[in-house]
C-alpha cells in the first residue's frame, strides 16, 4: 500500500496525512499548471495553481481563477478529482484500491485510518472505510442525478449532466466549488427549491460525518444511536435553525439580500445561508451586500465547522458543545460534564479545549498578518481566514485579490484546516509517554 513507501522513515501517522496531503496538492498544482488544465492555453502561475490545488485537496472553495470560465474541462475534471481524494482521505482511497486487488490491510495501515477517520479504535476501521466509500457514492450519485434532471431544462443534457456530476461530488465533499462562472455560486437559483433542498442535504450529509451516517443506516436494525450521533445531529440541527434565525432578523430588510425576495424566498435563503457556512461554500445570497452583524455571526459558523470523520473542517461540532457543557456545568457548580445521561472523561474536555486554543491561535494570527499584507477592512479578511480554517469557501471578494504572501497564508491555512490543528502539532512534535511522576497541586486565582 502507499504506507510501505514509508517504512524505511518510522513516521508517526499523522506525518503520513500530512505529508499525504502534501504530496496529493503538489501532483494537483502541476496538472492545474499545465496549459490544458485552463482555457488560455498558456502555463498557470505556479503559485495559483497551487493556491487552487490546495482549496480542492482541503476541500474548501476558495478561488483565485473562477472555475467555470478559466479552467477547462481537463482543469476542471483534475479540480473534481482533487476534490474527491481530498474529501475522503488519500488513504481511505488507498484502501480502496487494496480492496479492489485483495491485498491484505496491514496494522500499520489501520493505525494511519484511524488517525484520519478521527476513531479511538482501530476495532472495525476497515468496515467503515467499505461503508464511508458507499455512502460517499450512492449519495454523490444521487445529487449527480438531481442536479442533471434539474440543469438539463437550462442547458444541453450532456453538459447537465457533467454539470450534475460536479456539483454533485464538490457539495457533499463540502468543497464549495461550481461551475456557474464568475464567482457567481448559486445566486441564480435563490427561489428554485429543488437546486436549494439537494444542495443542502448533500453538505448536511457530508458534514454530519461518516460515523453519524453509518449509525442512522443502521438505525433501524440496532434502534440506538451512538452519544456521538446523538450530539452531533442535535447540535447540528441546533446550528442550523439557531443561524437561519438569526440571519432571516438580520437580514429580513436589507434590501441587498433578503429584503428583495418574498417570504417563501427569505425562508429558503435563510437556511441555506445556515447551512453553507458549516464548510460547504455555496451561496445564493451576495455576501458582500450581507449586514456585518450576518457576516461576523457566519464567522462564528464557519470557526464551528462541520462533525468529526466528515468532509468538513472547523473546530468541530462536538468540539463545541463540549466547550458549551463546561461553561454550563462551571455556571450549574457540578464537576462533570454530562451528555445524554453520559458522563464525558477529562481527556475529552483537555483535547476540545486545546483544539479550540490552537484554531483561535491560527485564526487570529493569520488575520493578523494579512491585515498588513491586504488592502482590506479587518473583518474581510477574518471571514477570508476563518473561511479558509474551516474549509468553507465563502468570501467577501477578497481572493481574487490576495497578494503573494496572502495566498500563501491562506494556502497554509486550507491545509491546517483540513487536517486539523491537532493533527498538525502531533505530526510536528509526536505526542510523548505518559509522565511517571505527579508534581503537587498548586492554586491560582481565577476570574
Amino acid at each position: 500500500m502507499l504506507t510501505a513507501k514509508f517504512k524505511w522513515f518510522r513516521l508517526a501517522p499523522p506525518q503520513i496525512l500530512v505529508l499525504g496531503f502534501a504530496g496529493i496538492i503538489l501532483i494537483g498544482s502541476i496538472l492545474l499548471s499545465l496549459p490544458i488544465s485552463n482555457t488560455t492555453g498558456k502555463p498557470l502561475r505556479f503559485i495559483d495553481a497551487l493556491f487552487t490545488a490546495t482549496s480542492a485537496t482541503c476541500v474548501t472553495g476558495l478561488v483565485v481563477k473562477d472555475t467555470g470560465t478559466f479552467f477547462s474541462t481537463f482543469g476542471q475534471v483534475v479540480i473534481m478529482l482533487l476534490i474527491q481524494v481530498g474529501g475522503l482521505g488519500f488513504m481511505t482511497m488507498a484502501t480502496l484500491f487494496s480492496l479492489a486487488l485483495k491485498r491484505r490491510i496491514s496494522l500499520r495501515d489501520r493505525l494511519i485510518l484511524q488517525e484520519a477517520m478521527n476513531q479511538n479504535t482501530m476495532e472495525g476501521i476497515v468496515r467503515l472505510i467499505r461503508k464511508v466509500l458507499i455512502f460517499s457514492l450512492v449519495i454523490e450519485a444521487c445529487g449527480a442525478i438531481l442536479f442533471a434532471v434539474r440543469w438539463s431544462f437550462d442547458m444541453p443534457v450532456g453538459r447537465a449532466i457533467y454539470f450534475g456530476i460536479f456539483h454533485g461530488v464538490s457539495m457533499f465533499n463540502n468543497a464549495g466549488f461550481d461551475l456557474f462562472g464568475h464567482f457567481n455560486s448559486l445566486t441564480g437559483y435563490v427561489y428554485d427549491p429543488l437546486v436549494n433542498i439537494v444542495v443542502m442535504f448533500l453538505i448536511v450529509s457530508g458534514g454530519i460525518g461518516f460515523i453519524v451516517l453509518s449509525d442512522l443506516v443502521d438505525f433501524r436494525k440496532n434502534r440506538k444511536l451512538s452519544l456521538h450521533s446523538k450530539v452531533v445531529l442535535s447540535m447540528t440541527g441546533a446550528l442550523i435553525i439557531v443561524g437561519a434565525v438569526v440571519i432571516f432578523i438580520f437580514e429580513f430588510t436589507n434590501p441587498k439580500t433578503l429584503g428583495s425576495l418574498n417570504w417563501g424566498g427569505k425562508i429558503l435563503a435563510s437556511f441555506f445561508q445556515s447551512v453553507t457556512p458549516r464548510t460547504a461554500g455555496a451561496n445564493t445570497l451576495d455576501l458582500a451586500g450581507m449586514r456585518q452583524a450576518s457576516q461576523f455571526f457566519m464567522v462564528i459558523l464557519m470557526f464551528i465547522g462541520a462533525s468529526p470523520g466528515s468532509t468538513g473542517g472547523g473546530i468541530k461540532t462536538t468540539t463545541f458543545t463540549i466547550l458549551v457543557g463546561a461553561v454550563l456545568a462551571m455556571i450549574r457548580g457540578r464537576d462533570d460534564i454530562v451528555l445524554f445521561r453520559y458522563r464525558l472523561a477529562q481527556e475529552r474536555i483537555f483535547k476540545a479545549l486545546t483544539i479550540t486554543f490552537l484554531a483561535l491561535f491560527l485564526v487570529v494570527g493569520v488575520s493578523m498578518v494579512l491585515s498588513t499584507t491586504e488592502d482590506s477592512n479587518f473583518l474581510t479578511i477574518l471571514y477570508e481566514t476563518t473561511s479558509a480554517f474551516g474549509t468553507v469557501g465563502l468570501t467577501l471578494g477578497l481572493t481574487p485579490h490576495l497578494t503573494l504572501v496572502g495566498k500563501i497564508l491562506i494556502s497554509l491555512t486550507m491545509f491546517a484546516g483540513r487536517l486539523g490543528p491537532l493533527t498538525l502539532a502531533y505530526a510536528l512534535g509526536p505526542k510523548k509517554g505518559k509522565e511517571l511522576y505527579r508534581h503537587p497541586e498548586g492554586k491560582i486565582i481565577i476570574g
